[in-house]
């Protein structure tokens, strides 16, 4: 049974009836937000702490690691560098579940509740209600991954001191551009992270389960990582959501390699932009009983 109101009385405003701060006010006092944006703030700290109970015996592993294994070493030469190698280390996966968890839960959780029906029949439109939502979740979002940053830079800097950025695979880099590096690789990580975003989203307006469409999202892309590392499949691999998930590498090689870059901002857009059109159709067209 749709709880859309087709009209409306005198004075009625839609755009009114649902704003960005309520709910933005509304998620920040939720516990799930609260512990996430705590984690993201916790992580460097544990990390820093890792590198301070280092006796340095556990460094010799045959030189099985690759980037990671001379980042991890070059961690505690400054804050850039410290910064870097928190992201390395969260980028893959934590950065994953935390957007699959704003994203995936921000409708999904309503329906559970059975609060959503009744968000509707305030009334508020569904294009507006479902607006609001995912702005405020990637926002969200992206509030993470700065708190996440921030934290690294000035933990690192605060213990290891203001330093260049020693990328192993392009010599060092200036502090200062370093830091326009370091911003850079945010910026494409949050673009990349934008098909996590959309298909948590769809998930999110397809069922009434919030773990199911976080759950959801990330074994999705686990699964796209997992056949990444299929060499059997050829250029197929090309087309998969993650293929270029580490192109941000190429930013800290001299000269820059971009080209990886620009391939996998492309195929983040084209799926992300499908992916929130099924949503958005999806829940526009939905049978809302819960």
């Amino acid at each position: 049974m749709s709880t859309d109101v087709i009209g409306g009385a005198v004075g009625y405003r839609p755009g009114a009836t649902l704003s960005l701060w309520t709910e933005i006010r509304r998620q920040a006092s939720r516990r799930r937000t609260q512990l996430a944006l705590g984690f993201m703030v916790l992580l460097p700290l544990i990390i820093l702490v890792a590198f301070q109970l280092d006796t340095g015996g556990g460094g010799d592993d045959g030189g099985a690691g690759g980037e990671f294994s001379r980042l991890s070493d070059l961690a505690t030469s400054g804050g850039p560098n410290f910064t870097l190698f928190t992201l390395l280390v969260s980028a893959s996966f934590l950065l994953v579940v935390i957007v699959a968890l704003f994203c995936g839960d921000t409708v999904a959780s309503e329906a559970s509740w059975g609060s959503l029906r009744y968000l509707l029949a305030m009334p508020v439109p569904r294009a507006r209600l479902l607006g609001i939502k995912l702005v405020v979740a990637l926002l969200y979002s992206l509030l993470a991954i700065v708190t996440l940053v921030g934290t690294a830079l000035l933990a690192g800097t605060l213990r290891y001191g203001w330093a260049p950025l020693s990328a192993p695979i392009g010599g060092e880099i200036p502090a200062g551009t370093g830091v326009v590096r370091l911003l850079e690789i945010v910026a494409y990580l949050c673009v990349t992270l934008l098909v996590v975003a959309s298909l948590a989203f769809l998930l999110s307006v397809s069922t009434d389960a919030p773990l199911g469409a976080v759950g959801g999202a990330v074994l999705l892309q686990i699964l796209s990582n997992i056949l990444d590392q299929i060499t059997a499949l050829g250029n197929l691999r090309t087309v998969l959501p993650t293929h270029y998930a580490d192109a941000w590498l190429g930013l800290l090689s001299s000269p820059m390699q971009t080209d990886d870059l620009v391939k996998g901002c492309v195929a983040a857009l084209a799926y992300a932009t499908v992916f929130f059109a099924l949503g958005w159709w999806r829940f526009l067209r939905k049978d809302v009983v819960s």
